[in-house]
């Protein structure tokens, strides 16, 4: 038998790995997922406020800032999979808080839940783009995200539904499910072997926020278009988790069919991924994700124009699936960068970490706060009109090649 080429041999090893860390993260993130639904509703219960509902939630995102800070300082010599198991570590802390909650609802007690919640999210940053940055090729970054999107979105998806379907059986029932996911996924992590144990070489320095923000502004000079990009995506993806938690439940006192809102978010990107793995695309990323975020605020404003049912789930289902676009190809145009930055690239990590967190610190509280004026459906609106003056900017200064300057971050080693 002749011996494979080379490229194909790669290839195969390649999504070997995918989609193992895929299957790992479809557990983790449909766990996630459930309570990401659970949480608003039972905040808003407890404490009878959109407001200070947004503010705990917020809360979460504050703390995963901070570790973006810290984090890229410490790390050293750390694998894929240690980063993934720590992510599963935080996530069942945060399962048990949560459930010790529902029997004392004390506001440090939910803080402090929310608070390891953050930083669960920032293991799986870190660790997902270590993966995609140096275990796959540049030209497969967009395909890679665009598979790893389906297992994720296929989570976020059913997490929902199947939340509504728990809650029916008890306010913890969907705690215990979470619990059990998040299980299944370590264990499959474990099953995976060795696929993920290239460790991140990275020497560890003496912890400096200053120094950090330094690195972060050095890097904003150049990547700030992207950044910016991400910022309104993550605010967008925040007021969905939040408001849009609630506006789904109120839409399902109308018909059943308004339990699909949320869903209809997530669906998209299920197959949106697969089509982004078959167009392989490789340039002109910036501006297509620019693009298509320019489109999902356009349905996201007409949310606005009338209160149906049908509406309501024919916009956000369209508006969502320029999202789904955008997202893989933004993750690429960030992996592209870290594989440029050799040793430092856990800086560039945690500040295009930082700027979802920062997303998620604002988008929730100020969400919260449109909610109690205008009501949750215009609270979209708002959000829609804000993105498409955004992404038509953007699409007016984002140059066509985003340069490192090579020199000056060669001189933080």
């Amino acid at each position: 038998m002749l011996p494979r080429p080379p490229l194909v041999f790669l290839k195969e090893a390649t999504w070997s790995k995918v989609i193992t860390l895929g299957l790992t993260l479809f557990f983790i993130l449909l766990a996630d997922a459930i309570l990401s639904f659970w949480v608003p509703n039972f905040l808003q219960q407890v404490l009878s406020s959109p407001l200070l509902m947004g503010l705990v939630m917020s809360f979460s995102s504050l703390v995963g800032f901070a570790s973006d800070l810290v984090l890229p300082q410490i790390i050293k010599g750390i694998t894929v999979k240690t980063l993934f198991i720590f992510a599963i570590a935080s996530s069942l802390i945060f399962s048990l808080l949560l459930l010790q909650a529902t029997f004392t609802p004390f506001v440090l007690l939910l803080l402090l839940a929310v608070g390891i919640w953050g930083i669960y999210y920032e293991f799986l940053g870190f660790g997902g783009q270590q993966f995609v940055a140096d275990s796959t090729p540049l030209k497969l970054h967009s395909a890679v995200w665009g598979l790893l999107s389906v297992f994720k979105t296929l989570a976020y998806f059913l997490g929902p539904l199947l939340a509504g379907f728990l809650l029916a059986r008890g306010q913890t029932a969907p705690i215990f499910v979470a619990l059990l996911l998040t299980l299944v996924g370590l264990i499959v992590l474990i099953l995976s072997n060795r696929k993920h144990s290239r460790p991140m070489e990275i020497d560890t320095s003496q912890v400096s926020l200053i120094k950090e923000f330094e690195h972060w502004a050095v890097l904003f000079r150049t990547i700030w278009p992207i950044l910016i990009l991400s910022l309104f995506l993550g605010l967008v993806d925040a007021t969905f988790w939040t408001t849009g938690t609630v506006w789904t439940e109120e839409l399902s006192r109308e018909s059943w069919a308004g339990n699909l809102f949320l869903p209809l978010y997530i669906l998209p990107s299920v197959f949106m991924g697969f089509i982004v793995v078959r167009l392989g695309i490789f340039q002109g990323k910036k501006k297509l994700a620019e693009k298509a975020t320019l489109v999902a605020g356009i349905f996201l404003t007409a949310l606005a124009f009338s209160p149906a049912l049908i509406w309501q789930l024919l916009t956000v289902l369209l508006a969502s699936l320029a999202l789904s676009f955008a997202y893989p190809l933004l993750d690429a145009v960030y992996s592209d960068i870290i594989a440029r930055m050799d040793r430092e690239r856990r800086h560039l990590i945690g500040l295009s970490s930082s700027t979802i967190s920062l997303a998620y610190i604002i988008g929730p509280t100020a969400a919260g706060a449109i909610t109690q004026q205008v009501g949750e459906r215009y609270t979209f609106a708002v959000m829609g009109v804000a993105t498409v003056l955004i992404a038509t900017l953007l699409l007016f200064v984002t140059p066509k090649k985003l340069h490192l300057h090579q020199q000056e971050i060669h001189a933080w080693e």
